[in-house]
């Protein structure tokens, strides 16, 4: 292995030189942390107004008389810039979610449940249940 000291600097090999701009994008993208913010741009209210138009078309909740003895569970906006590959903004996307944080166990729920699996976990199911001969359902 050679060796090299402080007055040789230059000699070093060099693997490649990559400019800043080629490693890092020159794109800032603000997104807004509240609602308060969202209030001041079209473009985030659209995206909003998108995600509540999809909430009333899938059913996915219905308003309902909070129980006396329950504290609701509060919702917060996410809000995300979509970008293309060179950069430039595709979309701006706006997601309503249930702050499940704020629920306590035992009182606000007992058990959670995600109606969704993975892709891989149906096919190992499927490719059991056909091994074995099983009828699917």
């Amino acid at each position: 292995m050679q060796q090299y000291n402080d007055e040789n600097v230059d000699e070093l090999p060099v693997r490649g030189i990559k400019k800043l701009s080629d490693i890092y994008c020159n794109v800032v993208v603000l997104e807004p942390v509240g609602f308060e913010e969202v209030i001041e741009y079209e473009k985030w209210q659209a995206a909003m107004q998108d995600e509540l138009n999809m909430i009333e078309k899938n059913n996915t909740w219905e308003l309902v008389d909070r129980p006396s003895h329950k504290k609701p569970i509060r919702v917060k906006g996410v809000y995300k810039t979509k970008l293309n590959l060179d950069g430039s903004i595709n979309k701006y996307k706006a997601r309503l979610v249930v702050k499940g944080y704020e629920q306590m166990f035992g009182v606000d729920f007992s058990k959670t449940f995600a109606p969704i699996t993975r892709l891989d976990t149906t096919r190992m199911l499927l490719a059991i249940a056909t091994q074995k001969g099983w009828r699917i359902y």
